[in-house]
């Protein structure tokens, strides 16, 4: 398997998740994301075949956003000196596994290799924390994968806004 970065000239291959949502961010919104400078995508193949696809874009975890008894959790993580109101973080926009691929621990590996590689390659900028608005059916998986709830409460009805802290991340 191989992950790739999309391109604007990438000539996509077929997709389906079980999500038209999500079939159509990757279809149709992923290059023009990409073009617009919004978010960048990222595709899991198995040969000619789309495994999974993620796709990062810049976040922040904020003070106003989060309960106070969350927000005094996220502060211990950080000396006194180096409280803020909001620290930076990256948020996975979209994350889908296809069909073929379900119930083998494929979005489990996907997730390792975000985590890891966003560990490592830390290029320009820096971030704390990895962040993501889960659908509700999705939020036991990103429980699993050591993402925490940033709100008690869902926010529009069918998300869950969730954060994992990157530091927590160990090397292999």
């Amino acid at each position: 398997m191989e992950l790739i970065q999309l391109t604007s000239d990438y000539e996509m291959k077929p997709f389906d998740c079980g999500d038209a949502a999500l079939n159509g961010f990757l279809r149709d919104e992923a290059k023009p994301f990409l073009e617009s400078r919004l978010a960048r995508t990222y595709l899991l193949c198995d040969e000619d075949l789309i495994v999974g696809y993620y796709c990062l874009l810049n976040d922040k975890v904020a003070k106003r956003d989060v309960a106070n008894s969350d927000w005094r959790r996220i502060k211990k993580l950080f000396p006194h000196s180096k409280h803020f109101g909001s620290y930076p973080a990256v948020k996975i926009g979209r994350f889908a596994i296809s069909l073929q691929y379900r119930d083998c621990g494929m979005g489990s590996k996907l997730m390792d290799i975000i985590k890891r590689r966003l560990k490592q390659d830390i290029g320009d900028s820096q971030f704390r924390f990895l962040t993501v608005d889960a659908y509700l059916e999705a939020v036991p998986f990103y429980e699993k994968n050591g993402f925490k709830k940033l709100t008690p409460t869902q926010e529009q009805g069918n998300t869950q806004a969730m954060y994992f802290d990157i530091q927590s991340v160990v090397e292999p």
